[in-house]
């Protein structure tokens, strides 16, 4: 019988191994806000989302609240690392009733302690402290809490049960009683539960502690989580602290098999029954009644104390926390367990007291095993969320069942590693309860605060307000006007150049075409088959030499018109004369759909006599000299009227082409009545805006920062495409850097320390944007990244480095969308309806590669033009197939 019961306490590691699987389950089903409200548990957030790091100081109040005292503390930090703070403490006694009595007399109760602890610790001093007491407070019940200063009360425990409480919110509660005390300079900003108190005290020298457990009259564990995955609360970057209030695991059966009888009995006498089941079998309050009813069962099967009176084993709470210590720490053989026994009232036989002992040892042991398995969940947990193949972590421990039981710390340590093997926990013991992790959680909420006031003088001129947005519409509107208007044209920052194509596809299109897409040291030629099935294409892609590039005009037209030649052999289309449309990326001055004067050079082109020419006639000419009959040039394009030509062939209702890439732009289709630059008024023509030189004369300075400024000064065309730099992938990561250099000038940032490699022009690259911005990013890869820029980072550094480059991508869409809104906006006016529905053919690697450019433009856009319905396609590939359906819609005019 002895040995049935120690095997039914003692629970064999493969259902370890499963518990710690339901523990994990039940996790994240507490994190997430679908199935929140039925998880057993809870995962409350506690908003403390950073540990200490050595650098604050002040003087703080504490008060803590415990079973039956209230402690009052005033700690004072030197950052000097808080190796050794200063504390002064006193202890009160909860006078009786009070703990069953009203709630306000309670807090009145706590407020007149803080009363009179301020009286008798500043007495000496004459100088009463004038500046204000930030006070945190440690309240050992369970709280929804919705910010660190704000938590309601969800239930009393622990024998408490005041009246008026529950539902409400305990700081407020506590700050009306401190103010009712005529303490005015007393600030409660911090509430935290006592296992977050631990965790925050053994935070100390350098080394943050993650992680922390109280085995003590009740059960609970808290650690750092990606803030991401607590989805019940409002924070989204870096870390948060959760409370998991792991004492209600198994109150949905999933611990009904290793219950036992005597756990049944237990549950059953207690004020609870049904809840809490976890922490019933590891809670010192309830160690010492799970041995009081083995020992009357084995006593009832005649294994123990036969022939002996166990009346006295009838009375509820008679076997405590205290005998269980002394039984199983004496080794010293039964001599003592018997006269622990005998003074209960018992009379043991030797074996008597050698099977108690056994049964104790069991019962300890168990709830030792118990927290590794519920600790072993939490490392495995951490580990698989930072996505990191070891973890290496700081375990914070308190309460009696750590300090009374010397094995309690190889159980919990051998067990967690035989479950974990993946995570290796090191134990610190906590010092001084929860005081002093109160005082470093206020401490922490004041530099925070502190550090977020210096971070948004820093950004805030970046953050643009609805009214900045609709000014930037407003002005954007104005420089249309100007563009298209013959007089005020020359003097406009956005060009609004005719492009002479007047449709978009509308599907009757059918041939074959071809496209030459010419923008940089390669270029592509391409054959496009428009069919009733669809588009189907082939192209290479051809080199084009430096000594060509630098050479003569002919030398370059002539070396294409070979690469076309070779190209229309290999698809043996030489006998066939196909419409050639040609995307050329360089300033031109169209004259007509196929004539346009190259205005300059750019890229590292330099060919001579072409500049002030007609781009579309020297292709001919190398044509006619080259006796190639297979094309006929009839259209030439820029690549973002190529972008709206080739989503119009998918989707009729695209009247608008943007690319937000390395550079920016944009074009629509305009009334040709609007347009002043060209002779005629009928039907449309698409305008392709140059928007990039937007500002150029000035109109946007009040939206450039300091940062912009820097930027623009560095660039090869100073105080030119202004608009571009504040928009497009070439500059976004520059400005980012810039931003880095003054916080970090500033200490926000890397500790103060600047590396050479931050201080190097276009070292941090736009496409870092998109990887520090993916949503639930390990801030591991973050670091990473700053790694390879030589910068050490800490864990704060990757959230605020994330903040910075958000803020950057978020302006940039914001202004892209601010754009967009003036050229809807004109459209829907000129065509005189209340709702206008277009699409935007997009392209460009910003826009299509980070992760929330998109949302963010669409979003503001939405704001902007409200009366606007507006879809987005992406294109694939503008500058090829777009110029070939230009050429295909031309062809189609023509005939």
């Amino acid at each position: 019988q002895i040995q049935r019961a120690l095997r039914s306490l003692s629970i064999p590691l493969e259902r370890l191994h499963i518990m710690k699987g339901h523990m994990i389950q039940d996790m994240c089903k507490g994190l997430s806000r679908q199935t929140h409200a039925q998880a057993k548990v809870r995962m409350l957030p506690t908003y403390i989302c950073s540990t200490p790091n050595g650098t604050e100081k002040g003087s703080f109040l504490v008060v803590e609240l415990c079973q039956s005292q209230v402690r009052i503390l005033l700690v004072t930090l030197f950052g000097d690392g808080n190796m050794s703070p200063h504390m002064v403490y006193k202890i009160f006694d909860l006078p009786e009733g009070v703990t069953q009595g009203e709630g306000e007399a309670l807090f009145d109760f706590i407020a007149q302690c803080v009363s009179q602890f301020l009286a008798e610790t500043f007495s000496s001093d004459t100088s009463k402290p004038e500046e204000r007491l930030p006070l945190g407070f440690v309240f050992p019940f369970t709280c929804r809490q919705t910010q660190l200063d704000k938590a309601e009360l969800l239930s009393w425990s622990k024998g408490f049960n005041c009246s008026g409480v529950v539902g409400k919110d305990v700081v407020q509660l506590l700050q009306t009683a401190i103010n009712r005390q005529q303490l005015c300079h007393v600030d409660v900003v911090a509430l935290m539960n006592d296992t977050v108190g631990t965790m925050m005290t053994c935070s100390m020298e350098g080394r943050p502690c993650e992680v922390a457990i109280v085995a003590d009259k009740g059960s609970n564990c808290c650690f750092m989580a990606e803030a991401y995955l607590v989805e019940t609360a409002d924070e989204t970057s870096g870390r948060m602290c959760v409370n998991t209030e792991w004492g209600c695991f198994g109150d949905d059966g999933t611990l009904n098999d290793v219950f036992t009888p005597y756990d049944e009995c237990v549950d059953v006498e207690s004020y609870n029954p049904g809840e809490k089941r976890f922490e019933k079998m590891v809670g010192t309050l309830y160690l010492g009644e799970i041995v009081r009813h083995a020992l009357i069962a084995l006593a009832a099967e005649k294994a123990i104390f036969v022939g002996v009176n166990i009346a006295v084993l009838k009375e509820k709470g008679v076997f405590t926390m205290q005998h269980i210590m002394d039984i199983v720490n004496n080794e010293d053989g039964i001599s003592d367990v018997k006269r622990i026994l005998e003074v209960l009232g018992l009379q043991p036989t030797e074996r008597d007291c050698g099977r108690v002992q056994q049964i104790c040892r069991a019962v300890v042991g168990r709830a030792s095993t118990l927290h590794a398995t519920g600790l072993a969940a939490i490392l495995s947990y951490m580990c698989q969320t930072r996505d990191l193949e070891t973890l290496m972590v700081n375990v914070g421990v308190e309460g009696e069942l750590y300090t009374g039981y010397p094995r309690f710390e190889e159980i919990l340590m051998s067990v967690s590693r035989l479950l974990s093997p993946e995570c290796m926990a090191t134990l610190l013991p906590s010092k001084d309860g929860s005081g002093r992790g109160a005082a470093m959680v206020t401490a922490v909420a004041l530099r925070l605060a502190a550090l977020r006031r210096e971070v948004d003088e820093v950004l805030n001129p970046l953050r643009l307000s609805r009214a900045d947005l609709e000014k930037v519409q407003a002005l954007m509107r104005q420089e249309m006007d100007r563009g298209l208007g013959k007089e005020t044209n020359a003097s406009a920052s956005v060009r609004m150049l005719p492009t002479y194509v007047s449709h978009t596809p509308d599907g009757t299109e059918r041939g074959d075409f071809l496209a030459l897409d010419l923008g940089g040291t390669n270029f592509r030629v391409l054959v496009v088959h428009v069919t009733e099935e669809g588009i189907s294409m082939a192209s290479e892609i051809y080199v084009i030499p430096a000594a060509i590039m630098q050479g003569t005009g002919e030398a370059l037209f002539d070396h294409i018109i070979d690469c076309i030649i070779d190209f229309q052999t290999k698809q043996s289309l030489v006998t066939d004369t196909l419409p050639l449309g040609f995307t050329f990326s360089f300033p031109c001055k169209q004259m007509g759909l196929d004539k346009a004067l190259l205005l300059t050079w750019t890229k590292g082109f330099s060919a001579s006599g072409c500049v002030g020419q007609d781009v579309v006639q020297l292709l001919r000419e190398a044509a006619r000299r080259k006796q190639h009959l297979g094309m006929q040039v009839v259209a030439l394009v820029n690549d973002t009227v190529g972008t709206m030509m080739a989503c119009g062939y998918d989707d009729p209702k695209c009247e608008i082409g943007l690319i937000v890439g390395t550079g920016t732009n944009a074009c629509y289709m305009e009334e040709m009545k609007n347009v002043g630059t060209v002779e005629g008024d009928q039907g449309r023509m698409c305008i392709n805006m140059e928007w990039g030189a937007f500002g150029d004369n000035g109109c946007l300075d009040h939206i450039f920062t300091h940062f912009d400024k820097v930027v623009d000064e560095t660039t090869i065309n100073p105080g030119k495409q202004r608009f571009e730099k504040l928009i497009s992938g070439m500059y976004l990561g520059e400005i980012v850097r810039q931003i880095l250099l003054v916080m970090t000038e500033k200490q926000l940032l890397f500790q103060g320390k600047l590396t050479p490699k931050l201080q190097t022009k276009d070292i941090f690259k736009t496409k870092f944007l998109s990887t520090i911005e993916v949503n639930g990013l390990a801030l591991r890869q973050i670091r990473a990244i700053l790694s390879e820029l030589e910068i050490d980072a800490n864990f704060e550094d990757s959230v605020l480095l994330r903040e910075v480059c958000q803020t950057v991508s978020l302006r940039a869409a914001q202004l892209c969308a601010a754009g967009l809104a003036a050229v809807v906006e004109k459209m829907r006016e000129n065509r005189g309806v209340d709702q206008l529905s277009v699409t935007i053919g997009v392209d460009g690697t910003l826009y299509k590669l980070h992760p929330r450019f998109s949302d963010n433009l669409q979003k503001t856009l939405k704001d902007l033009a409200p009366n606007c319905n507006v879809s987005f396609l992406l294109s694939e590939d503008g500058s090829g197939k777009g110029a070939a359906l230009v050429a295909a819609v031309a062809s189609r005019a023509a005939n």
